[in-house]
């Protein structure tokens, strides 16, 4: 009975690192979704990878990328229409001039999800 015991302990402790994976691979594949042109806010691409609670998820995610990803992290903005990085750092300066590069209009920081926001 041990010996179930802890296999049943090993297998559940590497479900978590499965389930982990399954849910960054599905909000990859949903960024991969985003057309140029367009944004999604946080939420809505954890929405669109099958997790409408995944908001934090999915910006932790961003964060994670490994770096030279050819993913279109600079499309995933927040629930404003706003960038998520301090305005004075090098990623709020990155991720505005490839949103500008994508044709995507940013006033004062902020982004027209009416215009611009991505629904499938």
């Amino acid at each position: 009975m041990n010996n179930t015991k802890e296999k049943t302990k090993k297998k559940a402790k590497k479900e978590p690192d499965t389930r982990k994976q399954q849910r960054k691979e599905a909000i990859y594949l949903a960024l991969a979704q985003i057309p140029q042109g367009k944004v999604i806010t946080y939420g809505n691409l954890a929405k669109l990878a099958g997790m409408p609670n995944g908001a934090r998820l999915a910006g932790r995610l961003m964060c994670e990328l490994p770096e030279g990803s050819n993913l279109p992290w600079h499309r995933v903005i927040n629930a404003q229409g706003k960038l998520s990085m301090p305005v004075d750092s090098a990623g709020y300066c990155e991720q505005l001039q490839r949103l500008k590069k994508d044709g995507i209009e940013v006033n004062n920081g902020k982004i027209k999800l009416s215009i611009y926001g991505y629904n499938p």
